[in-house]
């Protein structure tokens, strides 16, 4: 079949068909030798004609080893011929130890491909596909793989799931049945799901960046009240002498602020009541008794304005306000181990708009009115109860709560965030991504605690947004770059990869492609790919469902891969329209 080389390029070489030689057009995507002594190159077939069989150069095998490119190029003499089994296996892989199937080669009578689990899952991944190219399939199959091996049992996995439709849930819900050691934990946002637990976040662990997202701040100027208002809500979450007098401290000089302004006294008292209306304790609300020199006075009796204009008892009420001020108190910091509420967090924001800088700042205290009215629409509506955590936990006991159920360790953890709009749950996504990088990041011993993060629907959360503007940085780009050396990889799964950040899609190490039709979406594949031959990008447009381009580190060459059926399947196949149609 194969005749002499005709031409060799840098990566291709022209091979001739002897006249009268039957062509076997299934050679197409097959991998040849190039036997040159004792040098052996390896070639994929990536064209037949007639008379020509183009080869693309892949790399040598050197010592019962593939080694990727190749430098010195057969000559024209070199023996041509198929690879064998023994050669396959090289770039097939083979059983071992860290060693798992992951499908199967349609071009080799189904022969066996075994991947290397650390070049797979400590690298970041990414799966791409079409609606029903079998991609929630193969992210099934693909988990479903490694945990049900015989020669690999991944106890102390973390893959935390972020599931846009609630498709999984179905897939490993049994995981417990293969192993008693496997252990499976649902979250939801639907709260009449029983099958799991609903979705609480302490709002406690929340920082000034995560307020940011979940409040829809805008300008770099919010930034500074939201860390106001947290300082703030850690103190009124307490009742200790020193966060009474501190609440007080800010009260009297809002108020004694007022005092010295120019506005008439019926002006003062709108405004010192207004502050009082939102912020009150118990020496500083309406009814509060103000004592003088053998009388005493409600709060609100100190400010009758007499026929001269001024108020009756501005002394008294002077005096009494001055004495609750403390500049003392402007340094002082709450303890970070209480938690607080949405509601301690309104009353937080109350009264970081009357504290320093902020009552005659027109401007900050616009913007702290649209970060007010955003937090009361959050704290009375239902998505409240997400932010409902009912004891204190640090993050490392929160976290470790995410991956226990029953006092065991789970393994794989869903969260279905089908019943919540796009907006909170891209945010969710990102306060649980940086929990996660913060605390992998934190631990003594650097990777030792490694975590999963698997987004379905990827493009909804990893995109070029206004974090970078905003904070500084987005999450999922500083995961991609730093990620990987704390042990927090990700795993991509998406329909649109042209939506995702460019910067994550670079820091991406493997790729399982499934079948893709969109234009934009074949180039953006081809610029990310160099090496993938043009041939097979064709040959993926017709993959069946459940096949895929695999690609990568963990991967010698490009190949196509048949990812075994999951069972039990994720939720993610069509509507029987027949049977629902006839059903009466």
């Amino acid at each position: 079949m194969f005749g002499k080389i005709l031409y060799i390029s840098d990566s291709v070489a022209h091979i001739g068909i002897p006249n009268g030689t039957p062509v076997n057009m299934d050679l197409l995507n097959m991998h040849i030798i190039f036997e040159d002594g004792q040098r052996r190159v390896l070639g994929e077939v990536e064209d037949v004609s007639d008379t020509v069989i183009k080869v693309h150069f892949l790399g040598v095998i050197e010592d019962n080893k593939f080694i990727g490119g190749v430098l010195r190029k057969p000559t024209l003499q070199a023996k041509i011929r198929l690879v064998t089994d023994e050669e396959l296996k090289l770039i097939t892989g083979d059983e071992g130890d860290g060693m798992f199937k992951l499908g199967v080669s349609p071009l080799y009578n189904d022969k066996p491909i075994y991947v290397d689990i650390n070049e797979l899952c400590s690298n970041h991944l990414a799966i791409f596909g079409n609606t029903g190219s079998g991609k929630s399939y193969g992210v099934a199959s693909f988990i479903q793989s490694m945990f049900y091996s015989p020669n690999f049992q991944p106890y102390r996995a973390n893959y935390m799931i972020f599931d846009a439709y609630g498709e999984y849930h179905n897939a490993f819900e049994r995981l417990g049945e293969v192993n008693p050691n496997y252990q499976f934990k649902y979250y939801t946002t639907n709260r009449t799901d029983t099958n799991g637990e609903l979705i609480r976040i302490p709002l406690w662990l929340l920082e000034i960046d995560d307020f940011a997202l979940l409040l829809n701040a805008e300008r770099h100027s919010q930034l500074q009240i939201i860390e106001k208002m947290i300082k703030l809500a850690r103190i009124i979450s307490m009742d200790t002498k020193e966060a009474v007098a501190y609440k007080n401290h800010l009260i009297a000089k809002a108020i004694l602020d007022v005092l010295y302004t120019n506005q008439t006294s019926a002006s003062k008292r709108n405004d010192i009541f207004t502050i009082i209306a939102g912020c009150q304790t118990e020496q500083f609300n309406l009814e509060a008794p103000v004592q003088g020199i053998g009388y005493v006075r409600k709060f609100r009796e100190c400010f009758t304005v007499d026929r001269s204009g001024e108020f009756t008892e501005s002394v008294l009420i002077t005096q009494y306000i001055t004495s609750f001020i403390d500049e003392s108190l402007d340094n002082y910091e709450a303890p970070n181990d209480h938690l607080f509420t949405l509601d301690t967090l309104q009353k937080a924001l109350d009264f970081t708009l009357i504290s320093d800088g902020f009552l005659r700042n027109d401007k900050l205290y616009d913007e702290a009115i649209t970060l007010k009215v955003r937090l009361h629409s959050i704290a009375i509506s239902e998505d409240a109860d997400f932010f409902n955590y009912p004891t204190y936990t640090d993050l490392r006991s929160y976290i470790a709560s995410l991956v226990t159920k029953n006092s065991k360790k789970s393994q794989i953890v869903n969260f279905n965030l089908e019943d919540i709009d796009d907006r909170l749950a891209k945010t969710m996504v990102k306060i649980y991504s940086k929990m996660l990088f913060k605390f992998t990041k934190n631990l003594q011993v650097r990777g030792s605690v490694p975590f999963h993060i698997l987004l379905e629907e990827s493009h909804r959360y990893v995109q070029n947004d206004s974090d970078n503007f905003l904070l500084g940085y987005n999450i999922f780009e500083r995961i991609a770059k730093e990620g990987r050396k704390f042990g927090l990889i990700l795993n991509l799964v998406s329909q649109r990869p042209v939506e995702l950040s460019e910067t994550v899609i670079s820091q991406i190490s493997n790729f399982l492609i499934f079948k893709m039709t969109h234009p934009r979406d074949l180039e953006y594949i081809k610029k990310m790919l160099p090496n993938m031959s043009a041939e097979i990008m064709e040959k993926q447009k017709s993959l069946q469902p459940g096949m895929c381009v695999a690609f990568g580190r963990a991967f010698k060459v490009p190949m196509i891969i048949k990812m075994p059926l999951p069972n039990p399947e994720p939720h993610s196949s069509n509507i029987n329209v027949v049977s629902i149609w006839q059903a009466r």
